[in-house]
């Protein structure tokens, strides 16, 4: 399959396509709110992968499915990062107003009450900024100083939004709760 996306192959190409887009999907559809948009990251690493799959190292001993996942996985992300930087200037240091910081809380945690899904749904709600710091500390595991020089902000900012972004998690899981436990009474 991958000497034939090397070589241009729309079939071997379909194939890695149809082995990758959830994975791909799921990954986009952490850092922005649209499904569309989602998608449209999805393709678009697509196209980063086809253009330099001659890159990837193919004479590695070790199994090459899980190496190809990590190096898409990585293309994926920076295509989200680079769309978010390209939409949304707060990336770059745009102030968001404080009244979108504050959302009606509770000191209750009803983490362990959600599936995978509720998170995810609870985490897209959050404001860009917050989403990518909180996907990339969070998730992704990088570090402070790595998120710093990928969006182009401080470590303070980094630390900043990564500890809004668990507050207004707090807050929108409560929301979440408060209003699943009404709708079953």
């Amino acid at each position: 399959m991958l000497d034939g996306c090397c070589k241009n192959n729309r079939q071997s190409q379909q194939e890695l396509y149809n082995w990758l887009f959830g994975f791909a999907m799921n990954i986009c559809y952490r850092y922005t709110s649209l499904p569309e948009e989602a998608e449209e990251l999805t393709h678009e690493s697509f196209i980063k992968l086809y253009k330099n799959i001659n890159q990837f190292e193919t004479t590695r001993q070790q199994p090459l499915e899980p190496l190809l996942k990590a190096w898409f996985k990585k293309i994926t992300i920076n295509t989200c990062i680079d769309f978010l930087r390209r939409r949304h200037s707060m990336l770059n240091g745009y102030a968001l107003p404080a009244e979108s910081q504050e959302i009606a809380g509770s000191d209750i945690s009803g983490f362990d009450k959600l599936s995978y899904n509720d998170i995810i749904e609870v985490v897209r709600k959050l404001s860009p900024v917050y989403r990518t710091v909180f996907n990339l500390f969070v998730i992704e595991g990088f570090t402070h100083d790595e998120i710093a020089r990928k969006l182009g902000i401080s470590v303070g900012a980094s630390k900043s939004n990564l500890s809004k972004a668990r507050h207004n998690l707090q807050k929108l899981i409560v929301q979440q709760n408060e209003v699943k436990e009404y709708a079953t009474n």
